[in-house]
This record gives C-alpha cells, sequence and structure tokens, in this order.
C-alpha cells in the first residue's frame, strides 16, 4: 500500500482494517447512482417510444371559459413589468380573462406594478393587483390568497421572469374540454441560453427535464407535476386537492401530486412554448437548485408513503418514486467523491486483483453515470433539432456542472431529510440585462457590478466546495502513482473540475456581491 502523504500513518492503518466495511459503502454508492442511471435509459426509451403521440382536444369550447392568469411577483423591479405587459396583450375575450398581480414586494417595487397595472385597466384590461403586508406561505400563500378573488374556471400561472406568448391560452384552453384533465403543463424556452457556459449548461439540464421527462412520464401514464409556472390549471382541481399548501418549498410538486392522487389528469405539450430567463450567475443557480431540491425531498417525504399505498398502478408508483427522489443522487455523488481518497490508499476492491476491479468499477460508473446523461440530454437535443455533436462537445460542461452543484444539493437533501425548515428564498431576476437586449446592462452585468446578493446563501459551502475540489486534485495525483486506480483518473480530474468551477465561481460572486453592496453604503452619504 503506498504511504499517503496527507493522513497520519496511523490512519492510514485504520483505513486499511477498514477496508472491507468502505469498500461495501462504495459499491452501496455506485449501486445506488446506477440504479438512476439506469432509470435515465429507461425514460430515453419511454420518450422514443412515445413521442409522436400527441395528445389533442376531444373537441372545442363553444364558449370559452372563465381564465384567471396569476402573477406571483416579489421583489421583481426588474422584470415585473415586462410580465404584468405580455399578460395584458395575451389574445383571449376581455370578459372573460382576469389578470392578478399577487404583490408581496417589501422594497418599493409594488409601485412599479402598480403604475403598470393602472395603465392597463385605463385601458379597459380587468387587472388587479393585490399587495399583501406579510409572506406567510410565501409564494403559495399568494397564490392561495389570490384564489380568494379569482373568478375564472381555469387559472393560468406565470413568474414573474416569464414571457407568456400572446397565443397561449388559444392553444391550451380547448384541452379541457375533458372533464378530468386537471392540469396543462407547457414547456419552457430561454431567453438567455446562449449568454455563456452556465445558461447554456441550464437549458440543456432543464430540457432533459421537459422534453424527454415530461413527454416519457405523461405519455406513458405515469405522472408529471407542474413546474410553478407556465401552465394551466382547473380551479375545482386545485381546491379538490386541498388547496395551495406550504409546508414544502416546492408546492408545485405537492399539489401536482395531491391533485393526481384526487384522480386529476394531467397533461404536457412540449409545442407549446414559454420563454423564461436562465440564471445568469452561480450563487442565483445555486439558490435554485437548493430550493427545488430540498422541496422535492420535502414534498417525497409528505406524499410518497400515501402514494406507494394508494389504488393506482405500479408504474405511476415506481415512477413517482424515482421522480420525488432522484435529487438523493447529489447527496450520493457527495457522499462517492469523498471516499475516492480512500480508494485511492487502501485500494477498495471486491476481489484480489485491484486491477480488475478498478477497471470494472470505472467502467460501471462510466456507463450508468456519464453515458446514460449523455444519451438522456442527446435525446432532448434531438428532439429540438439541435446538432449532437455540438451537444456532445458540451457534455465535459454538463457533467462539471452536474457535479459542482452536488454539495450544494447534498446540503439541501439532508437539511430535507432531518426537518429542518428554511424561507422560500425566490431565484433573482435580471430582465433584460439577462436577455442582452440592453449592451449597457449587459456590460455591466459582464463586469459583475450587477450582481444581486443571497443572503441566504452559506460562504462556508463555496469554501466545502474549494475543499472538495483539491482534495480531489490530491487524489488524482495519488492515482497515478498506483496501478489498480489509476483507471479513476478521468472521473477524478473531472469530479475536481466541477467542484472547483462551482466553488471559485461562486466566490468570486460573493466577493463581487460585498464589493456592490460596500460601494452601495458608502454612497448613501453623498447623496444624503
Amino acid at each position: 500500500m503506498l504511504q499517503p502523504p496527507l493522513l497520519l500513518a496511523g490512519f492510514a492503518e485504520l483505513l486499511t482494517a477498514l477496508r472491507w466495511p468502505l469498500t461495501a459503502a462504495y459499491l452501496l454508492l455506485l449501486t445506488l447512482i446506477g440504479a438512476y442511471g439506469v432509470h435515465r435509459y429507461w425514460l430515453v426509451y419511454l420518450f422514443a417510444r412515445h413521442r409522436r403521440e400527441v395528445p389533442r382536444p376531444t373537441h372545442r369550447f363553444a364558449e370559452l371559459p372563465r381564465v384567471t392568469v396569476q402573477l406571483p411577483v416579489y421583489n421583481e423591479g426588474r422584470v415585473v413589468e415586462r410580465i404584468i405587459d405580455a399578460a395584458c396583450v395575451i389574445r383571449y375575450p376581455a370578459d372573460r380573462l382576469q389578470i392578478q398581480v399577487l404583490d408581496d414586494s417589501t422594497d418599493g417595487s409594488e409601485l412599479i406594478a402598480r403604475r403598470r397595472v393602472d395603465h392597463w385597466r385605463e385601458r379597459g384590461v380587468n387587472i388587479a393587483l393585490l399587495h399583501r403586508t406579510d409572506r406567510t406561505g410565501y409564494k403559495a400563500g399568494a397564490l392561495a390568497a389570490g384564489m380568494d378573488s379569482a373568478t375564472g374556471e381555469l387559472i393560468a400561472i406565470f413568474d414573474a421572469d416569464f414571457v407568456p406568448p400572446a397565443n397561449f391560452l388559444k392553444r391550451t384552453v380547448h384541452h379541457f374540454t375533458d372533464p378530468r384533465l386537471g392540469m396543462v403543463q407547457t414547456r419552457w424556452s430561454h431567453l438567455n441560453r446562449t449568454d455563456s457556459l452556465l445558461t447554456r449548461g441550464q437549458a440543456i439540464f432543464l430540457d432533459g427535464h421537459f422534453v424527454v421527462e415530461h413527454t416519457a412520464r405523461n405519455r406513458s401514464g405515469a405522472w408529471i407535476n407542474f413546474n410553478g409556472t407556465a401552465g394551466l390549471w382547473r380551479a375545482a382541481a386545485i381546491a379538490e386537492a386541498g388547496g395551495w399548501q406550504h409546508d414544502t418549498l416546492t408546492e408545485d410538486v405537492d399539489l401536482s401530486y395531491r391533485a393526481q392522487l384526487a384522480g386529476w389528469d394531467f397533461r404536457f405539450l412540449p409545442w407549446v412554448t414559454c420563454p423564461a430567463e436562465l440564471p445568469p450567475e452561480i450563487n442565483a443557480f445555486k439558490s435554485q437548485q437548493h430550493r427545488w431540491t430540498k422541496g422535492s425531498i420535502q414534498t417525497a417525504r409528505k406524499l410518497l408513503p400515501r402514494l406507494l399505498t394508494a389504488d393506482v398502478p405500479m408504474k405511476i408508483k415506481v415512477e413517482a418514486f424515482f421522480h420525488l427522489t432522484s435529487p438523493m443522487v447529489y447527496l450520493y455523488i457527495t457522499l462517492f467523491a469523498l471516499l475516492f481518497y480512500p480508494a485511492v490508499w487502501v485500494n477498495l476492491q471486491p476481489i484480489e486483483d485491484g486491477r480488475r476491479a478498478g477497471v470494472f468499477l470505472g467502467l460501471s460508473l462510466f456507463m450508468v453515470g456519464t453515458v446514460s446523461a449523455t444519451t438522456f440530454y442527446i435525446a432532448s437535443q434531438r428532439a429540438q433539432k439541435r446538432s449532437v455533436w455540438m451537444t456532445l462537445l458540451q457534455v465535459p460542461l454538463l457533467m462539471s456542472i452536474g457535479i459542482g452543484i452536488a454539495l450544494n444539493n447534498a446540503i439541501a437533501c439532508i437539511e430535507a431529510l432531518a426537518g429542518h425548515d428554511t424561507p422560500f428564498i425566490r431565484t433573482p431576476k435580471y430582465g433584460d440585462a439577462a436577455r442582452g437586449s440592453d449592451q449597457s446592462e449587459i456590460r455591466n452585468l459582464k463586469s459583475k457590478m450587477a450582481v444581486i446578493p443571497i443572503p441566504s446563501l452559506k460562504i462556508w459551502i463555496t469554501f466545502l466546495e474549494i475543499g472538495m475540489g483539491l482534495l480531489l486534485i490530491a487524489c488524482a495525483a495519488s492515482s497515478l502513482r498506483s496501478r489498480n486506480t489509476a483507471v479513476s483518473l478521468p472521473f477524478l480530474v473531472l469530479f475536481a473540475t466541477g467542484y472547483l468551477y462551482v466553488g471559485f465561481t461562486s466566490l468570486w460572486i460573493h466577493l463581487i456581491g460585498w464589493r456592490t453592496a460596500r460601494a452601495a453604503a458608502s454612497a448613501v452619504p453623498a447623496t444624503a
């Protein structure tokens, strides 16, 4: 056994004594990660099998139903005018359309929204601003409060960073001629997809979720979820499912499963797209991912026991399990990365021939992890007629980002499993600066002086990410000296790159945020 320079000799001997328990843990994590990798292959198969099945309305409404459009916003001064304007030009009979701006703002941006609401009301639009003085229930609370005065049979919901197309209702509303249809979800497209490597990676991640996952599940008879925005609900389905609840951070997923448990059907329309802004900087992305990850596990804790004992087909139960628990992979990946170091020094192996075991484990991880993810994302891009070769070139970026945020999301999983409550933190919106329509704002954004701070995002997580990256670099250097572990070198480099990219980029954004806050504070006396 090599003598590890970073470990005391006694600790190295302890690791050797723990060789078999560590091997068991290593193989268990590999199996768990592999199970979700195999499930990705299954989703790609279902997608290929059902993608040409196009659900159509059974017939068309002779008289269009009343629709309420809800726009939940919170301190969205950069984008609130844009979403209000987009909602007010949706083509639908004016006497059958109601628009609610559900504004919980505390920074004065409700005044911007109120002016825009007054502008459109003067032009005959049925629009109202409902401003709450507290954020009880956060977004779920705002949506529930809006239901008290909603007049629509159908409820359309758009987050502040979305720009619904004018024909959105015309392309979705007639599906509700099916009396058991509770919700229609449309596909997200991306206003700032090509702005940076980060936004390109996020776009492909989301394409995989919408294009492959939603299509595969919905067309094969499994359940899908409402994604919180760009969807249309039947008001009766919301009420029968128990309404909006705020005991999880993903109120959309929670309501979706409760509604389907109540017998309502859902429909995904991938050809109807609704453009939105992707988080243009890493800390906004991490904050969003933390909320989505934690909320999904919270929903799994809340509803999986009920769902697994419900009188529904087994395929629904299996897909729901994989769907709601899929964020646990981030925890497994983090633990797996932590085992790389002892793997190098104690030669973890289920059989005595270390080289053969190392090759077997390395190739297994490659096949069930990297190849399944590559297949998954290529399928989503081909379906949109995007270049397969360009997607392949971006696979290392996707893997690095996915691994780099694993620690952030693993902490979210642990918080959810431990029952640790945290507030709903909205993802910062950059508006036209993220879209690239205002070049002066884009230059300001690229100079990192327009960073929106996220106080809830703890910097200690950033230092842990950097630490993980440095640890894996040490593992990579050590693996080069061992013939039994050299096969793991590509994975070690990939993991180290991901953690260091996310960690150092996040640290840079933290530093710029502090600089911006300091500059703003010093400017106050000068303007007083």
